[in-house]
């Protein structure tokens, strides 16, 4: 369902033009009133999707089979919340009222945080995820009743279909080195920001600890070209084999550390019940394998970029960057 505050915004990412409403019986569908392109509204999804979707296939699949694991308020933790808050630095009455773009929201984890908080959000991700954000927005467990309103849009992130100028704040987590421009990806969001407007990346950093990983980079030489079936059957694999290793050697301060040199992706929260640790894991252990693209970033070139692209306020470190239009 896409609100009114949400289609006043939209415009056709080969034009710019506006694109209108033409709903028949048979059929739901935008189209640019300029260049005429049609762009099909699919269960209620505007699809805008462009020609590099092959390689955000896995992440569709993963992010239905995995939908509730990372939302907050369906899998009875905090740590999307905690992890939102700390890494923008957004106060949850700053966001309350904002139209804010998720860009790259798989299932909709932190869409739905800044929801909760009060923001209108617009969740678009490149891949089939977002069948599963749109299925996490209609959820009604343990709603906040003051909670904004979630549009969900398949669309690819450097052809958004947005008029320039429209977000009061623009959040990218976790995507950036996954696309096959980053560069091309972080300079093209830069035009969505209303002035004033706040912008957050979330990245995975060059750093001696990645060229470390040997294991996983060998790995990685096969595993983005398989099927997610044979890809979810690795990870369970690795996860039989590594995960109760991983969770003794994350109880031992001397030895936590050489955690990151396993081959899956362990994850142990404090707080978080044993099955969910797994289920976390073994997510994160096929976030790993299965993209096409790992491009790691220097976040230090990550704010010059943001600099050279006109904005104030530019700050980074490992793995972030924020900046203000």
């Amino acid at each position: 369902m896409i609100t009114p505050r949400v289609e006043e915004i939209l415009a056709c990412p080969d034009c710019s033009a506006s694109v209108t409403d033409d709903t028949l019986p048979e059929d739901d569908r935008l189209i640019c009133e300029h260049c005429g392109r049609e762009f099909p509204v699919i269960r209620h999804i505007p699809r805008f999707a462009g020609s590099h979707e092959n390689y955000a296939q896995n992440f569709g699949t993963q992010w239905q089979t995995f939908r509730t694991v990372q939302i907050d308020r369906l899998a009875g933790h905090g740590l999307s919340r905690d992890r939102l808050l700390a890494d923008t630095g957004w106060a949850p009455e700053w966001m309350r009222g904002k139209l804010i773009l998720d860009a790259g929201c798989g299932a909709g984890r932190f869409a739905d945080v800044m929801a909760e908080c009060g923001a209108d959000v617009v969740a678009c991700d490149l891949s089939s995820a977002v069948e599963a954000c749109r299925e996490t927005s209609l959820d009604p467990t343990n709603a906040h009743p003051d909670r904004g309103a979630v549009t969900v849009i398949q669309a690819d992130l450097t052809a958004l279909p947005f008029k320039p100028e429209s977000f009061d704040a623009i959040h990218c987590a976790g995507v950036i080195q996954h696309t096959h421009d980053p560069d091309l990806v972080m300079r093209s969001m830069v035009r969505y920001l209303k002035p004033g407007g706040r912008i957050f990346y979330n990245f995975y950093e060059a750093s001696a600890d990645s060229d470390w990983q040997l294991i996983k980079r060998l790995l990685r030489l096969w595993t983005p070209s398989w099927s997610f079936s044979r890809l979810y059957a690795f990870a369970r694999a690795l996860c039989a084999i590594f995960f109760l290793p991983s969770l003794l050697m994350a109880k031992v301060p001397m030895v936590r550390a050489f955690n990151r040199f396993l081959p899956i992706c362990s994850v142990h929260p404090q707080g978080i019940p044993l099955g969910m640790q797994y289920r976390m894991t073994l997510l994160d252990t096929i976030d790993w394998y299965g993209p096409v693209y790992e491009i790691r970033q220097n976040h230090l070139r990550v704010a010059a970029l943001l600099k050279a692209e006109g904005l104030k306020e530019v700050r980074s470190d490992p793995g972030r960057a924020w900046g203000v239009r």
